[in-house]
């Protein structure tokens, strides 16, 4: 079953985010993940949610495949990355 990471992010600084993304294309595919979607155009078309300034979504072929990704060593410096120069969440969803 499909797994999905999805992240919202307030980017203060966003001098990191062309270099974190290179380093994290190549972590993503070690573990069978893919960018859907990395964004900076989002709008809402209902209710009146606070927007982030992006979103990203990654999908893997399995929970455990995400989970691997995320606690993988090579992924740790990048997450100390963009933690300087943005703020926000992820969530681990199951797909269908």
């Amino acid at each position: 079953m499909p797994a999905y990471v999805i992240g919202r992010l307030q980017i203060h600084d966003p001098s990191w985010v062309s270099e974190y993304v290179a380093r994290n294309e190549i972590i993503l595919r070690k573990h069978g993940g893919r960018y859907l979607v990395r964004t900076d155009k989002i709008d809402s078309i209902e209710g009146d949610p606070p927007l982030p300034s992006a979103m990203v979504v990654l999908e893997f072929p399995s929970r455990e495949q995400a989970q691997a990704w995320y606690r993988d060593p090579e992924y740790a410096p990048l997450i100390e990355v963009r933690q300087r120069g943005s703020t926000g969440d992820a969530i681990l969803v199951d797909g269908l």
